[in-house]
């Protein structure tokens, strides 16, 4: 793969994977050595470091923490029972939306990813304003949901369809609430009305696709070892009938023609006004560096993938 985008790494990266490291061990997110030797080799704050090229040191942590939280949470969801069990599921996700609009945690009723994630929003209210946190609380929502739908299907032994798949994966990527931090770490304030415009969303879209569907095509043979359905590699074997070679081509096509797509869309955004302007060429600029990043993160840095045992072509 490649892209016709810049790849960066902040200054701060290896600070903050220092940081990453002791702050998941404070908050008992790591219960055993084997689990901190993992948590390790996966670089977490490294792909922060890549997205997010121009962050502070202290708004680099903040966002390498919360990323580290979803990907944890991500992994409790694919690899756990918590992940085919719905109503836990509910139960759990719920705590954590109390969390964000209550703005505190009890650590004897949510445990470890609770005060983790109270810890990370602690450190958020600061650096924002509130209609950011209310648009955070949604675009979290919309998250949680989508860990629903996945836990559902987990739950009926169902495999989504192509089409459902697409449309969901942007959502169970998380990649959405990641954008939004775009304005901490750019410490931009878009307003509603550029942010929802047709063409910034679906330049946003586009890059969410790459992402999602790199990870996909990277990580699919874990994935396929695990037994989960939720790839879209895994996905086009099972509809189309694919070989799976022939699958990863076609998720590497359609990565291909969102890559195409954003960079054709980028040179047609409208103009607002001058500081606006100014504004949204930072948020585009990120939305490249998150594709490039999250494929030089996923090859070089992290070793959280099997990445030798996929072919692209």
């Amino acid at each position: 793969m490649s892209y016709p985008f810049p790849s960066l790494v902040n200054k701060f990266a290896e600070l903050a994977e220092q940081q990453n490291v002791l702050w998941a061990q404070t908050f008992g997110l790591l219960k055993t050595e084997v689990a901190l030797a993992r948590f390790k080799r996966s670089k977490f704050a490294w792909l922060v470091a890549r997205t997010f090229p121009n962050a502070g040191y202290e708004e680099l942590c903040v966002l390498a923490n919360f990323n580290t939280w979803l990907f944890l949470h991500d992994d409790l969801c694919d690899e756990a029972q918590l992940g085919q069990q719905a109503s836990s599921l509910q139960e759990v996700t719920d705590y954590f939306l109390e969390i964000l609009h209550q703005q505190i945690a009890e650590p004897e009723k949510g445990g470890a990813f609770a005060m983790a994630l109270a810890d990370v929003w602690q450190r958020l209210l600061p650096m924002s304003h509130p209609a950011w946190r209310l648009r955070f609380i949604r675009t979290m929502q919309e998250y949680f949901r989508a860990c629903h739908w996945e836990a559902n299907n987990r739950a009926s032994h169902k495999a989504p369809p192509v089409a459902d798949y697409v449309i969901m994966r942007p959502y169970t990527g998380a990649l959405f609430v990641d954008l939004e931090l775009i304005a901490i770490s750019e410490k931009t304030d878009l307003p509603d009305e550029v942010l929802q415009h047709s063409m910034v969303q679906r330049l946003a879209l586009a890059c969410n696709n790459v992402v999602c569907w790199t990870n996909d095509i990277i990580s699919c043979a874990k994935e396929a070892e695990q037994g989960d359905v939720h790839n879209l590699v895994l996905a086009l074997v099972k509809e189309r009938g694919l070989s799976f070679q022939a699958a990863v081509d076609e998720a590497h096509r359609m990565h291909n023609e969102e890559v195409r797509l954003f960079a054709a869309l980028e040179n047609l955004l409208p103009s607002f006004d001058g500081v606006t302007d100014r504004e949204l060429t930072k948020y585009v600029a990120v939305l490249r560096t998150w594709m490039t990043g999250n494929y030089d993160w996923s090859v070089q840095d992290t070793g959280r993938y099997k990445v030798e045992s996929v072919t692209v072509k």
